[in-house]
């Protein structure tokens, strides 16, 4: 494999889903439709079949677990010409965004005042970070397993700012970056993106690589202001309209 497809594995290592089952070198993926990273076939490498028939296994796949029909595909690569050849399209519906940059830098030292990593996440930051206080078992799986760190900072006695941090073959990955709107523009996100970057020092990372839409300006601003620069590009495609039909039914 080459390097984006490596650092693709790495990346779906610190986001597990539920269900994953290999496709050759792809992994099909389930995790009750949370996220479109958990809820999408990882084509990179060989599927150890023609893509045309890999996807039809992708289609059996998400029709059996309810889920529409989803792969993630390196951007521009030889396999999304295949995809596309196959009568699949760009899904620009993606609530997040279709197409993402897969950013990396080396580990970042900076001040990091009211922040702190803690080993599991809190009510404040699951309400911050995921928008509830009562997980399903489905975003409980993804979010907490593995190597887990979950970055907080306080402002005003609460928590203004949530992260979460993975560590994976040596790579911190970073997600899940929130600050309440009443306390933006604060450089909170700055700080608790240093606690968490000392964090992965701490375990070993040299580095970390976050996956950020291609749309999201400030993120990317953000990011590149902390030494980070785009490694690949990565897009989700779906099935045009009567080429996945499901066979369950």
């Amino acid at each position: 494999m080459n390097s984006r497809e490596k650092l693709e594995i790495v990346c779906a290592k610190a986001w597990p889903a539920v269900v994953e089952e290999p496709l050759g070198e792809w992994t099909l993926r389930w995790a009750d439709g949370f996220t479109g990273r958990a809820n999408s076939a990882l084509a990179v490498g060989d599927p150890g079949c023609a893509v045309p028939d890999a996807l039809e296994a992708v289609c059996d796949f998400a029709h059996a677990r309810g889920i529409p029909p989803a792969v993630q595909v390196l951007e521009d690569s030889e396999l999304e010409r295949e995809v596309a050849a196959a009568g699949w399209r760009e899904q620009v519906e993606h609530a997040a965004g279709h197409q993402v940059s897969v950013l990396t830098g080396p580990l970042p030292s900076g001040p990091s005042p009211d922040a702190e990593v803690l080993d599991q996440a809190t009510p404040e930051w699951w309400a911050l970070a995921e928008n509830t206080t009562e997980p399903s078992s489905a975003q409980w799986h993804v979010v907490t397993t593995g190597k887990v760190g979950y970055g907080v900072v306080l402002a005003d006695g609460v928590t203004a700012g949530a992260v979460r941090g993975a560590i994976v073959d040596g790579w911190l990955h970073v997600g899940r970056l929130a600050v309440a709107p009443e306390f933006r523009r604060r450089g909170l996100a700055t700080t608790v993106l240093h606690a968490l970057a000392g964090w992965g020092r701490a375990h070993g990372a040299e580095k970390w690589v976050l996956q950020v839409a291609a749309g999201n300006t400030g993120a990317l601003a953000l990011y590149s202001a902390l030494g980070c620069s785009e490694h690949h590009r990565y897009r989700y495609w779906g099935p045009a309209p009567r080429t996945c039909e499901d066979r369950q039914s």
